[in-house]
């Protein structure tokens, strides 16, 4: 019934952005009826940027270049991929989706801490942020990000600047976390499987497959070790833009200006948002509590997804993966998922992370899909209804707060580029309050 009535409102042609976002623009009309434009005219003259298609036609050519590699070497069964989702165990399903929801609880508490210093709010005030802002980008993809610094900024009364370097912070917090936890799943799984892996690996062996036989030993090494290094060197990156981040940003600035002189302001601006969010960590102490909340929030969301994937009992692959595996799915499946579209990026992310099932855990296809399609579900997708019904609740609509909360940060970029550092960090009118649709 959705369908039809959505069918009917939308007049509009299909945009850069894809027939996903058609279908979303016209659900949105539907439900608000207000007309949407994808291809519109923004306040300062432009159009979409080129930045929110061109990572889409990447990811498109991608997984077409994958589809056209897999055609004649991966015989598909769709009875047999039903047969997968039908046995599967929809209790273990449930606890890993439960698990996805606690984590937001920890999202919201490390956010409270991050920005008690400034000013002191209940955890549960902010959990309906984190929850409306990851539905935004399940909906509309990353480039709905600013949604929840802009939440908590209108919820909150912060200026919106200091919530972005609260925001820039907490994704440190959690590729921290992430490559601490890679690092030490590489650690934990045996040698000869390290060195068995390249040779199983069908798709990514064709790409790497002469790098790897000439230098096997080294290559194992590297995996082992290589994530672990990478994170030292975050690390030391930190402590060198904590020290002197705006030297940092210049070199950076005047380095990219060469090539682009918006892309080297964009950057340099990045860092010194991100030189002034490190003082939300006023201590030793804040800096311990908040790596304590990132690597137990992250524990549970890869025990989610160890759940979801032992759900799948018909496949002995999957139903005995370790939890060091399972570590190194989340992390592919983080990988793919930076690039998030709308509706595009959850069959993209369906199919690398089938991919990887397959190719490097020794999956069978239709087993590798089912449990790459629940993953997407229970990890990602799940949030959505939670989020629809708490932003009807809050008054929010999520395609304007969208635009608003882009808006609202390139005003930044503008402020500071014209020298306006202190209303840089002023919330603009549009920041004050939670307005109704």
């Amino acid at each position: 019934m959705t369908f039809f009535i959505v069918s009917s409102q939308c007049n509009e042609q299909l945009t850069p952005l894809g027939p996903g976002c058609t279908f979303l623009a016209a659900l949105s009309q539907a439900r608000e009826n207000i007309p949407i434009d994808f291809d519109r005219k923004l306040p300062n003259g432009e159009r979409v940027k080129k930045s929110q298609w061109i990572p889409g036609l990447i990811l498109l050519l991608a997984l077409a270049a994958l589809a056209f590699w897999a055609r004649s070497r991966i015989h598909f069964d769709f009875h047999v991929f039903a047969a997968q989702v039908a046995r599967a165990d929809w209790r273990k399903i449930a606890i890993g989706i439960a698990c996805i929801y606690l984590a937001f609880v920890f999202r919201a508490a490390r956010w409270t801490v991050l920005m008690r210093h400034n000013k002191k709010v209940p955890i549960f005030s902010l959990l309906g942020t984190q929850i409306i802002g990851f539905t935004a980008v399940a909906l509309i993809g990353r480039f709905a990000d600013p949604v929840r610094p802009y939440l908590v900024a209108k919820k909150t009364g912060e200026p919106l600047g200091s919530q972005i370097a609260v925001y820039i912070v907490e994704r440190l917090f959690d590729f921290g976390s992430m490559a601490l936890m890679f690092s030490l799943a590489l650690l934990w799984i045996p040698q000869s499987a390290m060195a068995a892996a390249p040779g199983h690996a069908g798709f990514f062996n064709h790409l790497f497959a002469p790098l790897i036989e000439r230098y096997r030993i080294l290559s194992v090494i590297f995996a082992r070790f290589g994530a672990l290094l990478a994170t030292l060197a975050g690390v030391l990156l930190l402590v060198v833009v904590r020290l002197s981040g705006n030297a940092v940003a210049g070199f950076f600035e005047s380095s990219l200006g060469l090539i682009s002189k918006s892309m080297g302001h964009a950057v340099a601006h990045k860092i010194r948002t991100f030189h002034a969010g490190l003082d939300v960590i006023h201590s030793l102490s804040d800096f311990a509590i908040s790596a304590s909340i990132s690597l137990s929030m992250w524990g549970i969301i890869a025990f989610a997804y160890l759940e979801t994937v032992h759900a799948f009992t018909a496949s002995p692959a999957l139903a005995g993966m370790s939890f060091s595996k399972c570590v190194l799915l989340l992390m592919i499946s983080g990988s793919v998922s930076v690039l998030q579209l709308p509706v595009l990026g959850w069959f993209s992310q369906i199919a690398f992370v089938a991919a990887a099932l397959s190719s490097l855990f020794g999956a069978t296809p239709e087993a590798a899909t089912a449990c790459s399609a629940m993953i997407l579900l229970g990890t990602f997708l799940s949030v959505i209804p939670a989020g629809l019904i708490w932003a009807q609740f809050d008054h929010i609509s999520l395609r304007k707060v969208t635009v608003e909360s882009e808006h609202a940060e390139e005003e930044l970029v503008a402020k500071e580029e014209t020298g306006a550092g202190t209303a840089a960090t002023r919330p603009s009118p549009t920041v004050n309050r939670i307005s109704p649709r």
